[in-house]
């Protein structure tokens, strides 16, 4: 049967081509899609009806304007988006978990921190503060940069696996820690097999999303990262409760066992709703993205912002007992937990307002003001210098906790809205699993080195100089990264001067 040729419009005076021959042997339309209806075939013009139908623009996503040669991976996962029911938000409640399970015990590692340099490594190699944030810095950064790897991995259809494999690592990992006595057992069980178990997890979970919940997305990440700001504050609690009385052991088994528990409801419920185009292989990097600006700025943004945001959770409890910040009523610990009640509201207000806002605008704005936070860090620093000496130091206990509460209020915006953006600047929502985990390789390359460079300036956590040293690498780096976040919004905003991004 001999092939029609739709190349050019019949009767039109030009003899331009209005639409392309695809490898799968689909014609796709590079022109305006209600110009070239009539001379296409009625099942692909059924197609360019459903591609002209999602081309509305929402607030606070930019994926939604199908360009002119969209591919079909995107038009199929974009077609028919629930944006709601059972089974969309039981995908919302398993990524929750996931957050628990990740980011959560990311956050909750100052308390290991903390106990590992003042107890179970004390006079052991590896006891320092430097060598302890390498576990941590290890665990976040394994995290993100096995996105490059599970992004594509996700992209061709293996969520399940992933989910499933993830989890187990994370559980067995956390199971094995609570058995460390050394420094290097620590680095094999909680730093790499946790920190692989996480990263195989965690940006599937976020993609996923995409395919249930459009106008809603950035409010049901937003929702589903509140579960790490929730764990950070009832596990630290836990554990400094179970501590003394049962041992280091067992209260990190009984961590264990409830994310056991919790493990299973992401494993029975999450699945995308639209199977990939094919399980054919997925290249690993997406290069035509290095060429776009506004990606270029996220990443710019995220890397400078994830090698620092998350050195108060690391050191903040250090840095009270140093200082001796605290009374009969308040721990040092608690410190951390309340920066994760900040964290908390932080994963939610500011997805809530992405919605109508932008992801972009919320996330230069909770950049900046982090940066001027740290900034404010490193003068309750200067003014407590001597508080150990004088017994004076609960008199900057109410100041520390504003800190703590506020910083983790605008970081944790960071934390929930960088897949937000990711996915908004991304207009094949096929390629989606690669983009993020493109980008998570290279924050998570940041998260690697930048709790350690910040432990290695700090030392032993007793010289004022060395904690204004540390504080003021924070808080540039975190300035840096509202620089890229604000390029990236210039350069839409060059685009089109009425996006709302």
């Amino acid at each position: 049967m001999a092939e029609k040729d739709y190349s050019t419009a019949t009767g039109s005076d030009t003899d331009q081509p209005v639409v392309d021959l695809q490898e799968d042997g689909r014609y796709v339309p590079t022109a305006d899609p209600e110009k070239t209806a009539d001379i296409l075939p009625a099942e692909e013009r059924d197609t360019t009806e459903q591609a002209s139908a999602i081309r509305q623009k929402t607030p606070g996503s930019l994926t939604t304007d199908a360009q002119p040669g969209v591919s079909e991976g995107h038009r199929n996962v974009t077609n028919g988006i629930p944006d709601g029911g059972l089974q969309a938000w039981l995908q919302v409640l398993g990524a929750w978990v996931i957050m628990v399970e990740t980011f959560g015990l990311v956050n909750t590692f100052g308390v290991y921190q903390t106990y590992y340099e003042t107890q179970l490594l004390v006079g052991k190699r590896g006891g320092t503060a430097t060598q302890i944030a390498w576990v941590g810095s290890l665990q976040a950064a394994l995290l993100l940069i096995c996105g490059v790897v599970g992004g594509p991995l996700y992209d061709a259809g293996y969520f399940r696996h992933l989910i499933a494999g993830g989890l187990f690592f994370v559980v067995f990992g956390l199971f094995m820690t609570s058995l460390c006595t050394a420094y290097w057992q620590i680095i094999l069980a909680q730093g790499i097999t946790m920190g692989i178990g996480m990263g195989l997890c965690f940006t599937p979970s976020n993609a996923v999303l995409s395919q249930y919940f459009h106008k809603k997305r950035p409010l049901v990440i937003g929702i589903s990262s509140s579960g790490s700001p929730l764990a950070g504050i009832v596990f630290p609690i836990l554990f400094s409760r179970l501590e003394p009385r049962i041992g280091f052991g067992w209260a990190t088994r009984i961590i264990a066992f409830i994310l056991l528990g919790l493990a299973t409801v992401p494993i029975a419920f999450m699945r995308p709703r639209v199977a990939p185009v094919g399980k054919a292989r997925r290249a690993l990097f997406d290069q035509t993205a290095f060429k776009e600006l506004p990606y270029v700025g996220m990443l710019v943004g995220s890397v400078f912002g994830f090698m620092c945001v998350f050195i108060p959770f690391f050191f903040l409890q250090l840095f009270g007992e140093r200082r001796g910040i605290y009374n009969s009523d308040f721990s040092p610990f608690y410190l951390v937990t309340m920066m994760n009640v900040g964290s908390f509201f932080g994963r939610l207000l500011p997805n809530a307002m992405a919605v109508r806002y932008g992801s972009i605008n919320l996330i230069v704005v909770c950049a900046g003001v982090s940066s001027i936070l740290l900034f404010g860090w490193m003068g309750i620093a200067s003014q407590s210098a001597n508080a150990a000496v004088d017994s004076d130091g609960s008199s900057y206990l109410a100041g520390t906790v504003v800190f703590a509460l506020l910083y983790g209020l605008f970081s944790g915006g960071i934390v929930s809205l960088i897949a937000s953006v990711i996915i908004g600047l991304t207009k094949d929502l096929s390629r989606i699993g690669t983009r993020m985990g493109m980008s998570f390789f290279f924050t998570g390359i940041a998260c690697l080195i930048g709790p350690p460079i910040a432990g290695s300036i700090l030392g032993d956590g007793f010289s004022n100089e060395r904690w204004l040293g540390t504080i003021g690498f924070g808080a540039a780096c975190v300035f840096i990264a509202t620089l890229g976040f604000s390029v990236t919004r210039w350069s839409l905003w060059r685009q089109d001067k009425t996006m709302i991004a």
